[in-house]
């Protein structure tokens, strides 16, 4: 099979352009700006009032690298909220574990101002990055993942319907790159000729050095329409989209559910996604990213070692680390690299399983984050529940900024009234478990 690396599926500019451009976001400074005259996080985040209920103030406490116990304050409102007005329908694209864009956008908007540089280290689907330019600061990613770079970067420069709907007129789709038998178990023949025509029109785009933005526009909607459980998928009935199946297993899922794939119209499953993320987007937003995304850097590699990003350079770091789990890349993602060209066994994933390999790994991260943050700038790291709750990672990072050179400020956790959250944070709910957003907050000095 022809293999593609992940940045070939991105629009094509000539070097002269990307050098410009890769100058512009490694020399990128703000300009210094006076201090803001708003009232400090901590203060804020205590009155706090928008939907009714009062803040609740805890202490987190910690153990410092040398032995000795500290705290910090930690604050529990319903700060971000289903009950806000919804967040950019560019939003929308399936991704394994991600957060909410009012999580990234409640701190861009307190802690930055328009121009500044906000980065996220694992940014997945990219919702911090395209939030960050949704809201006209400069957009910074890394992931490990090189997914991530053909899912975000494309919706920096929105086509518009028209231009898709002109593009897909244009592309053969009786001209399939391969057609591999196990892929039947999921798509009917003419569906797979199609999806596998659209491939080999990448490839062979790419390869003649012409492939356009809308190319990538339609690479990243056909990674994230591949398969899933309704009929708005290229598949028949499976696993929601951010991961999938082995081809065994969903012969074993046709079986026990006496079904086969049915024929599905791919152009029109392109466009009707196309139409929903375009849902909101105006020539005000297309002004926006334009401007915000012209200094934009998303890269391809560790979160430890970005050296393409300058010291001193970024406002604030808005994240969410990989947790203590199994992640299998190469199983749940083999789909979407066979479309993408990429082999996924080249993908390697740093994911520790036990607690102090896990805080290891994030000390290295932390050291790296405190090089690329300016003076006076933050980290805002949304950390996970494991073990039931017996586990709570905010204990676990706080001594890894505070050893990596970062000020721990405070804790911040968004409790919402939907939500199950353990007892163990004053948060009485009915079960066991959280789906609460609980992120620490740092600061370089």
């Amino acid at each position: 099979m022809v293999q593609l690396q992940y940045n070939m599926l991105l629009p094509k500019v000539s070097q002269a352009t990307r050098s410009v451009a890769l100058e512009l976001a490694l020399d990128y400074t703000p300009a210094p700006r006076p201090k803001s005259p708003k009232r400090q996080l901590a203060q804020e985040l205590e009155c706090f009032r928008e939907f009714g209920a009062a803040t609740r103030i805890l202490q987190t406490k910690f153990t410092r690298s040398d032995g000795v116990s500290d705290s910090v304050p930690t604050f529990v409102n319903e700060y971000w909220t289903a009950k806000q007005r919804q967040a950019s329908s560019l939003h929308e694209v399936s991704y394994r574990a991600c957060f909410k864009p009012q999580l990234p956008r409640f701190f861009i908007e307190r802690l930055t101002e328009p121009g500044d540089l906000v980065y996220d280290p694992f940014m997945g689907r990219g919702t911090t990055p395209l939030e960050a330019a949704l809201l006209g600061r400069v957009p910074g990613g890394n992931d490990v993942n090189p997914l991530s770079v053909i899912l975000t970067r494309p919706r920096f420069n929105p086509p518009c319907l028209e231009d898709v709907q002109a593009r897909l007129r244009q592309v053969p789709l009786d001209d399939p790159a391969d057609m591999p038998e196990d892929l039947l178990a999921f798509y009917h023949p003419s569906t797979l000729r199609a999806i596998s025509s659209l491939k080999h029109h990448m490839l062979r785009e790419t390869a003649k050095g012409d492939l356009q933005s809308v190319d990538a526009w339609l690479a990243m909607i056909c990674l994230n329409r591949l398969t899933g459980h309704s009929n708005g998928f290229c598949s028949v009935y499976t696993l929601p989209p951010n991961q999938a199946v082995s081809a065994k297993s969903q012969r074993k899922i046709n079986e026990k559910r006496n079904q086969i794939p049915p024929e599905r119209d791919v152009v029109r499953i392109i466009l009707k996604k196309t139409r929903q993320l375009l849902g909101d987007v105006d020539d005000g937003t297309r002004t926006t990213l334009a401007t915000s995304s012209k200094r934009a850097l998303l890269m391809t590699g560790s979160a430890d070692a970005t050296p393409k990003l300058a010291a001193n350079s970024v406002s604030l770091v808005v994240t969410s680390p990989p947790f203590l789990n199994v992640v299998q890349y190469a199983t749940d993602n083999w789909l979407r690299c066979w479309f993408a060209g990429i082999d996924p066994g080249a993908v390697k994933l740093t994911v520790p399983h036990k607690l102090a390999e896990w805080q290891a790994a994030m000390l290295q991260v932390f050291r790296e984050l405190h090089r690329v943050l300016k003076p006076g700038g933050h980290v805002a790291f949304e950390v996970g529940e494991v073990h039931g709750g017996k586990t709570k990672l905010e204990e676990t990072v706080l001594p890894c900024g505070l050893e990596a050179g970062l000020t721990p400020l405070l804790v911040v956790i968004n409790d919402q009234k939907f939500t199950k959250t353990a007892n163990c944070w004053g948060v009485d709910n009915m079960s066991k478990g959280t789906n609460t957003n609980r992120v620490v907050v740092f600061r370089k000095d």
